[in-house]
């Protein structure tokens, strides 16, 4: 006797945590080989080389089980693996990305996909996704910008959260100036300033996390106003603002403040901004919190205490420091502490600033 659909689907969520019990289950009945066979390919994890061929070229040759995949992690290899290599010494890594452009064409349903590729620049390998039909919702790409992934994106109409590793404006159509080109968009990560200022205008854009690309002040200035103009020019009011330096300086980061703060429609929704410093000499802090006022709706900020010395990296220096900046900003309920790009999270509960030591900075941005 059949059990209903609701009940084999309640025993596959329970035990959904167990990829061998999951398994174990496609072998009970057909019924529980669907719901299990659902669950186990909902999302995938694939790393190392042997095992991502794998698993890619079993969704390449089964169009029953690739449908099935909905989020879809690549964890690129080692640079010094010996994976990248067979036993007679060959190389092998094109039936890597032969085998990961099979399995893309086949996850006709994909909503989430990260190209997870560390150890300093980008693969120059976007061409595995030509003919991919899937519509994202999230994509995560450490790949090189080329002409195939600037034509892959022109095809994404519901991608809403972006993150760029690599970037340049490629003379090529569709343009991604254009606000047909990714016209969803509202997350946007990206190591160069250069696509924000493409992406964020004309676009629903209303969370940003980039870089400022050059390092002389001069530059830095001229950059800075480009991309508060191309904030302006967003759909939506900018709600987490990010921009990362390579050389942090409390006087610049008054001058990033005073540019941000001084459009009042920009900042009016304002929730979360960094990284800025946090300066030692008090009448600069003074300064620093007057701006912070112009800021109606901040909830969450983070500064660089690098400077500092001796640093304030104790739980009570920050909560004090907390305590002080909520005295002219009492919306701030959240403060990220960098030390030598060290994190340290400091919450307001209640009337108390308390030290979490636990907790995980990293996606604060896209959450306040």
């Amino acid at each position: 006797m059949a059990l209903p659909p609701d009940a084999c689907s309640l025993i596959v969520k329970y035990v959904s945590d167990s990829k061998t019990t999951l398994v174990s289950l496609c072998t009970v009945s057909r019924q529980f080989k669907v719901a299990a066979e659902r669950s186990l390919y909902h999302t995938l994890q694939l790393k190392g080389h042997a095992f991502t061929i794998t698993v890619c070229e079993l969704l390449a040759r089964t169009p029953r089980l690739a449908p099935l995949v909905v989020a879809l992690s690549i964890h690129g290899q080692d640079g010094d693996s010996d994976e990248t290599s067979s036993e007679d010494g060959s190389d092998t890594s094109e039936a890597y990305w032969d085998a990961l452009a099979g399995a893309l064409r086949r996850t006709t349903r994909l909503h989430l996909l990260n190209f997870y590729f560390g150890g300093g620049g980008q693969m120059e390998k976007a061409s595995i996704l030509i003919d991919c039909t899937f519509q994202l919702r999230a994509f995560h790409c450490d790949l090189a910008w080329d002409e195939h992934l600037q034509s892959f994106l022109a095809t994404q109409s519901r991608l809403s959260d972006l993150y760029l590793a690599d970037f340049q404006s490629l003379a090529i159509a569709p343009s991604v100036t254009t606000s047909t080109f990714l016209p969803k968009l509202s997350i946007l990560e990206c190591t160069f300033s250069e696509a924000a200022v493409a992406l964020v205008p004309d676009r629903p854009v209303c969370r940003v996390k980039t870089c400022f690309t050059h390092s002389r002040l001069d530059e830095k200035r001229t950059e800075l106003q480009i991309i508060v103009a191309s904030l302006r020019q967003s759909k939506r009011r900018i709600r987490a603002l990010d921009i990362a330096d390579s050389s942090y300086d409390a006087s610049f980061s008054l001058e990033v403040l005073a540019k941000v703060t001084g459009d009042a429609t920009l900042c009016a929704e304002l929730r979360y901004i960094g990284t800025l410093v946090l300066p030692v000499d008090g009448q600069q802090r003074l300064e620093f919190y007057g701006y912070l006022m112009r800021l109606p709706q901040l909830r969450c900020i983070e500064i660089d205490v690098s400077d500092w010395d001796p640093p304030p990296t104790h739980a009570g220096a920050m909560r004090a420091l907390t305590h002080e900046m909520r005295l002219y900003c009492p919306t701030v309920t959240s403060v990220v502490f960098v030390y030598d790009f060290e994190r340290h999270l400091v919450r307001v509960e209640g009337h108390l600033a308390v030290y979490d030591e636990d907790a995980t900075t990293d996606g604060i941005w896209r959450e306040i």
